[in-house]
């Protein structure tokens, strides 16, 4: 009871100084319903208000602005990207990447680039491919494995690291399904194998390769450029 007296006073104090909710909640640990039952009986002056909405206006400028930096490099990755893509078509690797991401990988989001495959040799591609031509440094993979309960092996986690190269630091909790399957269907299959890279750059890169390579087939792409 002591805190909440403690922490009420030093609210009304703040508030009396003409700090805004925001200010006052990033030192007082409390809910903003709370808050404003405590402070509801405090005018602000004419000159505090003022001064409230000129920080705001402030911030909200500062927001909009960092938001059309952010707007700008995705087009200028996304179009340098494009470009790129048309010089490195005749590369195989460099194509395969592409087309299978295209097909596999995530398209939405930003900055998780996601590729799932079962077909070990599908993975070991991809990750030839992120490695060669993505340069991906090999402390951003991450490799999330999901397999049925029918299928499940001690060393299923093992088999992928071995396969892809990363190490089992690296891995995320093994993710086991429940199936209606009663009969194993493949001895040899070691589940779904999800390679995944935190990197919003490199997910525009990828977005302008694709936009790129179909371009050079006469199709176009359904991702959004921002505007």
């Amino acid at each position: 009871m002591k805190k909440k007296t403690t922490q009420k006073y030093l609210a009304r104090q703040l508030r009396k100084k003409g700090k805004s909710y925001s200010e006052i909640l990033e030192k007082i640990n409390v809910s903003k319903s709370t808050l404003s039952l405590w402070l509801r009986d405090i005018p602000l002056t004419k000159q505090q208000r003022n001064n409230l909405e000129g920080r705001n206006k402030s911030r909200y400028l500062g927001s909009k602005k960092n938001q059309q930096k952010r707007i700008e490099l995705t087009k200028k990755i996304i179009f340098e990207s494009k470009d790129e893509a048309k010089m490195l078509i005749n590369n195989k690797l460099f194509l395969a990447g592409v087309m299978l991401y295209w097909a596999e990988g995530t398209k939405r989001g930003g900055e998780i680039i996601s590729f799932s495959n079962a077909d070990p040799n599908m993975i070991n591609l991809m990750m030839e491919w992120f490695r060669d031509i993505c340069l991906v440094p090999e402390e951003k993979f991450r490799i999330q494995v999901h397999i049925h309960t029918l299928h499940k092996k001690v060393n299923t986690k093992k088999y992928w690291s071995e396969l892809t190269g990363v190490p089992l630091k690296q891995f995320h909790k093994l993710i086991i399904k429940e199936t209606s399957l009663r009969h194993r269907k493949n001895k040899l299959y070691y589940g779904t194998c999800c390679i995944r890279v935190c990197d919003v750059k490199l997910f525009r890169k990828i977005m302008g390769w694709k936009i790129g390579v179909l371009e050079l087939f006469g199709l176009k792409d359904d991702y959004q450029i921002p505007k």
